[in-house]
Parts: structure tokens; sequence; C-alpha cells
């Protein structure tokens, strides 16, 4: 493991980070890159044959052309998604290897270790968060 798990961040009244502890993040996070670029491969896929076949078989109806047209945004967006749950899976596991995971990257106050284990991709605090969220 390149950090030691008790350099991590916690809040007041958590315990340290344990070694096991960080290892089921970082098992969590590989696992989810895996099967991240496997799906975003395999939308990609999809996303280029819809874009191939567009044309064939629509003929002029407007309502075939626009169920196509829903059938690609609707995939294009499923592709955007799953893109950015991937880079944020590989920007967490970059954070935990420098041994920045857990700190806020817009206050610097410990996210909080329970947060982190059911959200391990958080990278801001509940009150940094909700600060966000109200903008």
């Amino acid at each position: 493991m390149p950090v030691d798990p008790a350099t991590l961040p916690v809040r007041d009244g958590e315990d340290l980070w344990a070694e096991d502890e960080v290892e089921a993040v970082a098992a969590e996070l590989a696992s989810d890159r895996a099967r991240l670029t496997a799906e975003l491969a395999a939308a990609d896929a999809e996303l280029s044959d819809l874009l191939r076949n567009s044309g064939e078989g629509a003929g002029d109806d407007q309502a075939d052309s626009g169920s196509s047209a829903l059938e690609r945004e609707h995939e294009l967006t499923l592709v955007n998604n799953t893109r950015q749950l991937l880079e944020q899976t590989e920007h967490a596991l970059d954070r935990l290897a420098a041994g920045t995971f857990g700190a806020c990257e817009q206050c610097g106050e410990a996210i909080g270790k329970a947060r982190l284990q059911a959200f391990p991709r958080a990278t801001l605090c509940v009150r940094c968060k909700q600060r966000e969220e109200r903008r």
C-alpha cells in the first residue's frame, strides 16, 4: 500500500483509517474502474453503430427519424455519464495513491470516513458540497 492509512484525514470522533478499510475502498474503486471501462467500450460501440446506421431504413418518415435521433441522444448521454463516472473513479484512485484521499478539495478539511466508505468518489465535505449545490 503506497500510503499509510493512518495519515488519511478523518473527522472528529471518527477512528483512523485501518489498512483493511483502505484496501476495501481501493478494491471497490478498482472493480468499478474495470466495470466502467468495459461499459464505456460497449456503449461507444453501440453509439458508433447507431451513428453509422442512422440513415438506413428510416426513409422519409419523421417519426422514424425522430425516434432514431432520440435513441442516439440517449446513448450519447449514457456514454458521457459513464465516462464522467470513470474519470471520478480514476481521480479517487489517484487521490488514494497520493495520500490526499479524504481531504476536501475546497476547504482541506476531512470529508468523513463514513461518507467516503459509502461514496468513495466524494471530493468535497458535506458543508462544501451543500454550498456548491446552492449555487
